[in-house]
């Protein structure tokens, strides 16, 4: 029998291509599909909006040997890492330490209070953002397809926001002539700002945070910078004693810019200032040598504005003339006064307030070219008084207005006005660029007088009876005005509410100084009559009759936005429900435009087109674009 040696010398080998094949057979890269909505999110996930970090950054951390998810329980820790390893090019490693900082910040803010901390890194998140933007190789412009850095500008905006808001809690603890101050570990420039306040905010809130309802469009200018409301403290200024009513909610821009010139120098910086801009003057900024588009926000301020108003209670009770109503016309600018952008002046109608305008201005002002070149502002006015009564107070209103914002009556703002009036608001605004001449002294009962005591009686109704136009409005839109009057005002509901009201104060005591002028002591019995707004709008008024054919002045060009109704039959014979097209019809206007609708005709999209379509025809016939 032959024998065999069993050796094992083979057995290492064998382990070896063992091993090998094992390896080999253990895949080292798989792939699997995910639907196309899940990488839309993937790629818009950051720190911000998901709590975790951007895929850029999760790619730079995975170059230097970093765990993403230890680096968010440790975010200082692993930014001081990334700022000093190599591996990195300048835009990666810029980019994923702001988000880092910003991580960072938002551990220590969650709840609401920025400690010195938590301060410092928003700021070293915003440098690091800055300085990728402006410092590195690269331009903006050349990156504007780059994700990195639309996410790198969201870091930088939301860092700025939380900053600002912060500084602004340590105004109060700086005196008035401060020029540098230490937080937070920074040397805080005082801020460089061409914003013309009535006062020193009381509130300064991030756009941003804001939400809206009642308004169809927000409307933002995409750019450079945080957008924010500063808010003024009611002041001495909104005293009865003046008509005008400068804004306590404005818009202002917010960019913060860091000491140097390079990048090392940026990097380098503890020293930090604000740019607060005014964004309906600056439509770009400055940084760094080059120009960038100015980031805004226009409908914040209008809109908190309103929501904060309380004008649908109070005029309510300025018809009904009940306490906490208004008595006389205020002249309401929805920006600080600009003396090189025309003015446009809305006037509402019965029972209204501003909130007739709520969606006009916001759109009228989002429209870029308008918005350049216009400015608003509102009359709000007591819709109890009789027309006449409301006609010489605003007149007097916007008269004074004009004077205190341009003594000189040069600039632009007051040389090319615009009415727009709505309902009453268009009666009164057709009035404004009338002439009445002698025909409204017919409504006085002077028969039985005496020539002293006439002569007195029309020396008091000389400012209510006797009025010449406007010499700074050469343009007018009316929407739904009825300028004859309308039956509406003789139903039974209406009456029924103007058994309600009460006229103002006012009125009643020169209903009384009348009486005793035309000899009837304490009004009993007096040959003068004199209605409230309600009686005022009926188509057989006395004054409405009067002043229906009242020439307006040959250099204003006027125009009608007409509501039609349930349409039936002829347009002659049709109605908005309220006014019929007959009284809101004007012969001799530049347009006329007939827009399926209820009387609040304003408040159509195609009625703000038509608006928007008649502010760029004035614009361009006054020669716009050659004087800005």
């Amino acid at each position: 029998m032959r024998g065999y040696r069993i050796g094992f010398g083979w057995l290492p080998r064998l382990l070896v291509l063992l091993s090998l094949l094992g390896l080999n057979a253990c895949a080292m890269v798989g792939v699997s599909r995910v639907k196309p909505v899940d990488v839309v999110s993937e790629r818009r996930a950051d720190v911000i909006g998901s709590k975790q970090l951007s895929d850029g950054t999760v790619q730079a951390l995975n170059v230097l040997a970093l765990n993403p998810k230890q680096c968010t329980k440790a975010f200082g820790e692993c930014a001081g890492i990334v700022e000093h390893a190599s591996g990195l090019d300048e835009e990666r490693r810029l980019s994923a330490l702001s988000e880092l900082w910003l991580g960072r910040a938002l551990r220590g803010d969650r709840q609401g209070a920025i400690d010195d901390a938590t301060l410092d890194a928003y700021l070293q998140c915003a440098r690091y953002a800055y300085a990728y933007l402006f410092y590195t190789q690269r331009t903006p412009a050349e990156r504007v397809f780059d994700q990195r850095q639309a996410k790198v500008l969201a870091f930088y905006d939301y860092a700025v926001a939380r900053v600002v808001g912060r500084w602004f809690q340590e105004l109060p603890k700086l005196s008035t002539d401060w020029t540098q101050t230490a937080l937070a570990g920074w040397t805080v420039l005082r801020p460089d700002t061409d914003l013309h306040l009535r006062a020193v905010p009381n509130e300064l809130i991030s756009a941003s945070a804001l939400r809206f309802k009642g308004l169809r469009n927000v409307y933002r200018r995409d750019g450079f910078g945080s957008d924010f409301v500063a808010v003024t403290p009611p002041s001495a200024a909104d005293a009865p004693a003046v008509p005008w009513r400068e804004p306590r909610y404005v818009a202002m821009s917010g960019v913060l810019v860091f000491g140097g010139h390079t990048l090392d120098e940026v990097l380098a910086t503890h020293q930090v200032q604000l740019l607060a801009r005014n964004p309906y003057r600056d439509a770009d900024v400055t940084i760094a040598g080059r120009s960038v588009p100015l980031g805004a926000n226009f409908t914040a301020p209008y809109g908190l504005w309103l929501a904060r108003s309380g004008f649908a209670m109070q005029s309510i009770r300025s018809l009904l003339g009940r306490e906490g109503g208004i008595s006389e016309p205020r002249v309401l600018l929805m920006q600080p006064y600009d003396p090189d952008r025309l003015t446009v002046v809305m006037l509402h109608g019965l029972a209204s307030s501003p909130e007739a305008w709520v969606n006009v201005a916001n759109e009228v002002l989002g429209d870029e070219e308008l918005r350049r070149h216009y400015q608003v502002w509102q009359v709000y006015y007591p819709t109890n008084a009789p027309i006449a009564v409301n006609l010489m107070q605003i007149r007097r209103a916007l008269d004074a207005t004009i004077r205190h914002f341009d003594p000189g009556g040069s600039a632009r703002a007051t040389r090319h006005m615009m009415l727009v009036g709505h309902s009453m608001g268009g009666v009164i605004a057709r009035l404004l660029v009338s002439s009445s001449g002698d025909k409204l002294w017919s409504l006085l009962p002077e028969d039985h007088l005496s020539a002293a005591r006439r002569a007195r009686l029309r020396q008091q109704l000389a400012p209510y009876l006797q009025f010449t136009p406007m010499p700074q409005v050469d343009a007018a839109v009316f929407l739904a005005a009825p300028h004859r009057g309308t039956p509406t005002a003789r139903h039974r509901i209406a009456r029924w509410v103007a058994e309600l009201i009460r006229l103002p104060l006012g009125v009643l005591k020169e209903m009384a100084s009348l009486a005793d002028v035309v000899g009837e002591e304490g009004g009993k019995g007096a040959p003068l009559h004199v209605g409230n707004s309600v009686d005022n709008l009926s188509d057989t008024d006395p004054f409405i009759v009067a002043t229906e054919n009242l020439p307006i002045a040959p250099g204003v060009r006027y125009h009608s936005i007409i509501g039609l109704y349930k349409p039936h039959g002829d347009l002659a014979h049709s109605s908005d429900g309220v006014v019929p097209y007959a009284s809101a019809h004007l012969e001799g206007a530049a347009s006329e435009v007939v827009i399926p609708s209820w009387h609040s005709v304003q408040e159509t999209p195609a009625a703000t087109l038509e608006l928007r379509r008649i502010m760029r025809l004035h614009l361009h016939r006054v020669g716009g674009e050659a004087q800005m």
